[in-house]
């Protein structure tokens, strides 16, 4: 039985605020660890306060991210791209740095972000905190439907043709479940919906499903 955790917020402001200092908290831990950056408008700000400013952390931090859509990484659609005020910031290696190769082929670019997340959890190193979005359809990371859940299985990572007509690479279940800490961000009346699924563990949303075999799940809202 998942355990959903709710925190709502007055203003998208405090949202913000709290993102960023969750973020930050987790960028700061001492030891080798990673964090999970997710796509999306809603977490931009606190990748934005956080880059603003230094930030330390330990040398052994990776970022990874929840999924990628397959387009060029300066492209505006990138997840990779619009996280860079708060990657700038942190500076990491190549090595430490774990992004979806775009500029590969698909099921390439998918093969090698499954390898380097694979070698990244048999190196020994935690992933902290996950972020997740959710969308007006159910969706999160780039999991549409019950058909991407059923290739994800076995798979750290997949490709996905998006509803949308763009292609993706997304992590799957079984990465989620390697997340010490995973949080859906969520803001706009139009997720009202939704969320209110989510929060009833609708066994047809798709968001629900990807988690449901974990222990805990947060949820923050505004």
């Amino acid at each position: 039985m998942t355990t959903l955790t709710t925190r709502r917020f007055d203003t998208r402001g405090a949202l913000d605020a709290a993102l960023a200092e969750r973020l930050g908290g987790a960028i700061a831990a001492p030891g080798a660890s990673a964090i999970m950056l997710s796509g999306g408008t809603t977490p931009l700000p606190a990748y934005r306060a956080l880059g603003s400013r230094p930030l330390p952390h330990d040398e052994r931090l990776h970022v990874l991210f929840s999924d990628e859509r397959y387009v060029p990484r300066e492209s505006e659609a990138s997840n990779y791209h619009q996280s860079r005020p708060l990657l700038d910031a942190l500076a990491l290696t190549p090595a430490r740095l774990l992004r979806v190769r775009t500029e590969l082929p698909l099921e390439q670019a998918c093969e090698e972000y499954e390898r380097a997340l694979g070698a990244l959890l048999d190196s020994g190193v935690r992933i902290s905190l996950g972020l997740l979005g959710l969308g007006a359809d159910g969706h999160t990371a780039s999991l549409f439907s019950s058909a991407d859940l059923a290739r994800a299985r076995g798979h750290l990572a997949i490709a996905v043709h998006r509803p949308d007509g763009m292609s993706a690479v997304s992590v799957t279940p079984r990465l989620l479940a390697q997340v010490n800490a995973l949080l859906f961000v969520v803001a706009g009346a139009d997720k009202d919906s939704v969320v209110r699924a989510l929060e009833a563990s609708d066994p047809n949303l798709t968001a629900w499903l990807a988690v449901k075999e974990r222990a805990a799940v947060e949820l923050w809202l505004a």
